[in-house]
């Protein structure tokens, strides 16, 4: 990025390394000002109110860049001096202060345009402009918050002709701060137009982090092509960015474009951030282009299996359609499972969780289900409950995991993700709030509002666990909230079927199938999953491992809280002897 400041989509970039304001004066000249004023004069200006026509009466200028500066001028004065003296230094600002409750309004309006305004800073360790130098990156990002803070609250207080009785120090800087660098990696010649990209080595949350994209729910699978979706593909590296995340055992380079910024550094919560030597000069073993033009106008999705290179590629193309974090997480997990399959590994959509009773047994639990079958609300259930059976509960994985058939017939549980993506209508009410200072919240306010919350080490989700219990989970029928199945069959047949009411975390209504409750690899690698499928719940019932369903009753209206509950109970009365 080599411009100080961009406004794109209501996404605000400020690149310190390029410019970093110390005083109001400086914040005020800046480029980034002038963009923001500018955007709000416009909107005001479309709605024609009445604190644009009264802007207009008092300056005299209908201009839309002559009233920009003429305001701009005016609150320089206003970090200097008193009104009094302002009126007497030049009599044409004397009509502006006539009114001014009006004068207010527009302050504070201009001022909740920023904040509504997603704010990402941005500093680059390679380069050297007239930015911040010596300077840490949380100090940096404070100061600029109070700076931002103060210059606001030294114009409305110097208008009003008093101070405040109550401060609210709320993050008026930058949302999210993210520290770049540009990274050689082994870049074949297919990819070279990725390879002057940044890479965030470092990402700075300022709490709570809360994102409004344009979508909340997903659509549909994702198609597997059979040539590269990227052949013809170019972009302006200065507009992209590169999350390096560690997907399980995998490497993943996440190339996003900066108007989906919010998804992009939504990763950090979800997938471990790879250090800088874990990505050195490596080839990646999934490359995702996140937001690429490629001259299409309908929603374009899809994945390939770069042979030669030995990569999983994904694609999704520049859309509003795509603005929902189910199409960046999942096509990355897609592309995962589909690499664990060739390795004759069998990936599960589901969780898995650790116990450790206060008897001191442990065990290690995996629940199978697609979106909605209560896998996250069986665990959060399992977490509710702990103080009275538990001594001890990590998380394996929550999504996505995959069991690998190891020495001796040992079937062995690892994670993807160090956190999770929750539906927030199915947690405890206030559970999410309690770690407010962790989460990221997706439009709170809507239908399938969401949360992204870390749960869990990377260590915990690659060290490995045996599995001891593995269940379906069962959203859509009442009855015992555990059931084992006596054969393996039986039990094929009912994972397989994937069979669950749909929850509203997608466009599927009803009771709905999905083979394996995968749509993220299994069902593009159907055959190959179905010989992996017969081998490992054989291996299940040969090691002893106990196959049955939980019934968490997440589909049944007025038992998604309580359901998974009662199945946890009922779990840890199974297990606790």
């Amino acid at each position: 990025m080599k411009k100080g400041f961009s406004l794109s989509r209501e996404n605000a970039m400020i690149n310190f390394t390029m410019k970093y304001c110390e005083t109001g004066e400086q914040l005020l000249d800046s480029y980034g000002f002038d963009r923001v004023i500018t955007s709000y004069i416009k909107k005001i200006k479309k709605n024609d109110n009445t604190i644009y026509r009264h802007l207009i009466d008092c300056s005299k200028m209908e201009d839309e860049n002559e009233l920009k500066e003429y305001l701009k001028d005016i609150f320089k004065l206003l970090l200097v001096f008193e009104v009094e003296e302002i009126i007497r230094l030049n009599e044409k600002y004397k009509s502006i202060f006539t009114n001014k409750e009006l004068l207010i309004e527009f302050i504070e309006g201009a001022y909740s345009f920023w904040r509504k305004i997603e704010r990402y800073a941005i500093i680059q360790n390679n380069r050297v402009g007239k930015g911040i130098q010596n300077v840490s990156f949380i100090e940096a990002n404070n100061n600029f918050t109070k700076l931002v803070l103060d210059t606001y609250r030294r114009i409305e207080e110097t208008v009003n002709g008093y101070k405040h009785r109550v401060y609210r120090q709320i993050p008026a800087g930058a949302n999210a701060g993210i520290i770049v660098n540009n990274i050689k990696w082994n870049t074949p010649d297919e990819y070279e137009f990725l390879s002057k990209v940044p890479f965030i080595e470092e990402v700075i949350l300022q709490p709570p982090f809360i994102t409004y994209p344009k979508k909340n729910k997903r659509t549909g699978t994702f198609t597997e092509t059979y040539s590269n979706p990227l052949e013809y593909i170019r972009i302006n590296e200065d507009h992209w960015f590169c999350y390096p995340a560690k997907v399980g055992e995998l490497l993943a380079y996440v190339y996003f474009h900066r108007d989906f910024m919010s998804l992009g550094l939504t990763l950090c919560n979800l997938f471990e951030l790879a250090k800088e030597e874990e990505y050195t000069n490596k080839k990646p073993d999934i490359i995702y282009v996140f937001g690429a033009k490629d001259g299409h106008e309908e929603m374009r999705t899809a994945f390939y299996n770069d042979k030669d290179n030995d990569i999983m590629i994904g694609f999704a193309n520049y859309h509003e359609d795509i603005d929902y974090f189910g199409y960046m997480k999942k096509m990355i997990l897609t592309l995962h499972n589909v690499r664990m399959i060739e390795n004759e590994y069998l990936p599960i959509h589901g969780a898995m969780v650790r116990i450790t009773l206060k008897s001191g047994k442990v065990i290690n639990v995996v629940i199978v289900g697609d979106s909605g079958a209560g896998k996250s609300e069986s665990l959060e259930a399992f977490r509710s409950l702990s103080e009275e059976y538990v001594k001890e509960m990590s998380i394996v994985f929550d999504d996505m995991g995959v069991l690998k058939l190891e020495g001796k017939g040992n079937i062995i549980g690892y994670g993807t993700e160090t956190g999770a993506f929750v539906r927030l209508d199915d947690l405890d009410i206030g559970y999410a709030y309690k770690e407010i200072d962790r989460s990221i919240f997706m439009n709170p306010d809507k239908v399938n509002a969401r949360v992204i919350i870390p749960i869990s080490t990377y260590h915990e989700i690659t060290c490995g666990r045996l599995v001891d219990y593995i269940f379906y989970a069962n959203n859509y029928e009442e009855g015992e909230e555990i059931e084992f199945f006596d054969n393996v069959d039986k039990a094929i047949q009912v994972f397989k079927e994937g069979a669950r009411i749909a929850k509203g975390t997608t466009t599927e209504t009803g009771l709905v199938t999905s083979y394996f409750a995968n749509p993220f690899g299994p069902i593009q690698r159907q055959e190959q999953t179905d010989i992996l499928i017969d081998r490992y719940f054989k291996a299940f019932y040969k090691k002893g491992i106990k196959v049955g369903q939980i019934r968490t009753l997440l589909g049944i209206s007025g038992k998604e809280k309580e359901g998974p509950k009662a199945a946890a109970r009922k779990l840890f009365d199974l297990i606790k002897d």
